[in-house]
């Protein structure tokens, strides 16, 4: 017995590369693209990123910059993994799962070490995770009826979270400690306003797919009643 299907040999007990064995093969190939892999790489900065950003007490401006290090390359893999799976065919159901873990992770651990350790206010930390808890729940409510397409003010707010917390993790004085605050500001506002524009646009496909499955309920026969009674 070797223990091979003969669905996946033909029957002559050579494996097939049509068969079940070479599509197994390749599906579990598939996973790990350079996509996935640099989704993997992102997960694994978090709690990597959490440990130096907590070292020493979290205030020693060398481990702040190794977790600036981390928190960078977290972000900078985070512009390429969906970059590449799209243009080059290497979307898995792994990374749909993953890459908005991954995402969410590092940028609420930021949140939360920073908040934790005083150089935040706990209210931005609330406010900004509650958005992205927000939008990701709003987007399942209403996928039945369509995909909330992510817009240009959506990563207009990612950019300006990356770089205000990015600044907020390095050990910064004087004016560039000022900066950061009206870094961290300008985020906030575009968070609140793209997170209002994303509940507009929920409400708005969700009346659109109700109306256009009420339209195919009631079929062709309405239009040709209506023409009878005339």
């Amino acid at each position: 017995m070797t223990g091979v299907p003969a669905s996946a040999t033909g029957g002559s007990g050579r494996p097939v590369p049509g068969g079940k064995l070479g599509a197994a093969a390749v599906n579990q190939a598939s996973l790990w693209n350079i996509a996935n892999i640099l989704t993997m790489i992102r997960l694994l900065l978090v709690p990597a990123f959490v440990v130096l950003m907590l070292a020493d007490g979290g205030y020693d401006p060398a481990w702040r910059s190794l977790a600036w290090a981390a928190f960078a390359i977290a972000m900078i893999t985070d512009l390429f993994d969906g970059h590449l799976a799209r243009t080059y065919n290497l979307v898995t159901d792994f990374g749909k799962i993953a890459d908005p873990i991954a995402d969410k992770a590092i940028m609420g651990a930021a949140l939360v070490c920073l908040s934790s350790l005083g150089d935040l206010p706990w209210w931005v930390t609330g406010v900004i995770l509650g958005r992205e808890l927000g939008v990701t729940l709003l987007r399942f409510v209403v996928i039945r009826y369509g995909v909330i397409p992510a817009s240009r003010g959506g990563k207009m707010k990612t950019l300006a979270q990356g770089t205000a917390v990015g600044m907020y993790v390095l050990a910064l004085t004087g004016p560039l400690a000022t900066l950061r605050f009206w870094v961290m500001a300008v985020a906030v506002v575009l968070t609140v306003v793209t997170g209002l524009d994303y509940v507009r646009q929920a409400v708005v496909l969700r009346r659109r797919g109700i109306a256009e499955r009420r339209a195919l309920a009631a079929g062709p026969s309405a239009p040709v009643e209506r023409e009878a009674e005339r």
